[in-house]
């Protein structure tokens, strides 16, 4: 029986491109919400959910963020998919029958030099994908979209420009969660990544006198984000991927600083980190 991977959208999304490039033989499984992959993965209806964290050209995907501290899920990787915008048609339709073309305000955003090089009017659509299958539904020659090659596949549309986006190099980086916590076994020759979230304690200096823990021991924190729990609470939550370990001999000493300072400390995952692989989608 095959494996099931869930992620947010409709068929075609960018997200489902994720899960097909980094597990081709997991079933995919289309959900309306990021919370419903997640809970797809908790029920044991999927194996591993795909979640995007965040997307080099428009920052931090904000509601991940809140749905972390809530869920039971670990991280057990972390994956880099380029998003290669595609302009979409009706098969048989040329590029100069088109007046309208539809999508995410943010993949709108980054063609937009090329729509408005082409005359194009923009509509703004949930998603990628949806705009595309709408397409299809329409019927209407005189329309496009901008989604991924998927889309176009799934939906049998032609693809009129590949690389439509105006910068190319613009990638999303997911985490893969996962109902089992997978930590690698640690190799000093092998590159880590350790996420976790805290909350600092309501003292004078408490975030300095964390990250001092951590760079005490000379350890590269690769990112850091705050946000706001569900209730109010008096000290700020934080997220950080630190770059090690769990396991090795300086992360135990800068994580028993860490607990001095901050409380209610969780480990998300351990996991192999592909920053290398990012590089070569960017260049």
């Amino acid at each position: 029986m095959n494996k099931k991977i869930a992620y947010q959208g409709v068929q075609g999304a960018y997200s489902e491109q994720a899960c097909k490039s980094a597990y081709p033989d997991y079933q995919t499984i289309a959900c309306d919400t990021f919370q419903e992959a997640m809970w797809m993965v908790e029920e044991g209806d999927a194996d591993l959910a795909m979640i995007p964290l965040e997307n080099s050209t428009a920052g931090r995907v904000e509601e991940i963020y809140r749905l972390i501290p809530k869920m039971s899920l670990h991280v057990i990787a972390e994956h880099f998919e380029p998003i290669v915008h595609c302009l979409l048609a009706l098969p048989g339709v040329k590029i100069e029958d088109l007046k309208y073309v539809a999508s995410h305000p943010q993949a709108l955003a980054q063609c937009h030099n090329h729509i408005l090089s082409l005359g194009l009017k923009a509509e703004a659509k949930l998603d990628t994908a949806g705009a595309a299958k709408e397409l299809v539904e329409l019927n209407d020659p005189q329309r496009a979209a901008i989604a991924s090659k998927l889309a176009a596949d799934i939906y049998g549309l032609q693809i009129l420009k590949e690389n439509f986006e105006d910068k190319h190099g613009n990638t999303t980086r997911f985490f893969i969660l996962s109902r089992e916590n997978k930590v690698p076994l640690y190799e000093p020759s092998k590159k880590y990544i350790t996420s976790l979230i805290f909350q600092v304690q309501n003292i004078p200096a408490a975030l300095y006198k964390v990250l001092g823990g951590f760079a005490s021991n000379g350890i590269n924190l690769l990112k850091i984000e705050s946000y706001m729990g569900t209730q109010m609470l008096p000290g700020s939550q934080f997220h950080i991927d630190i770059d090690g370990h769990m396991d090795s001999d300086i992360m135990r000493l800068a994580l028993k600083e860490v607990s001095f300072f901050a409380e209610d400390v969780r480990i998300l995952g351990v996991y192999e980190s592909h920053r290398d692989k990012q590089i070569e989608y960017m260049i």
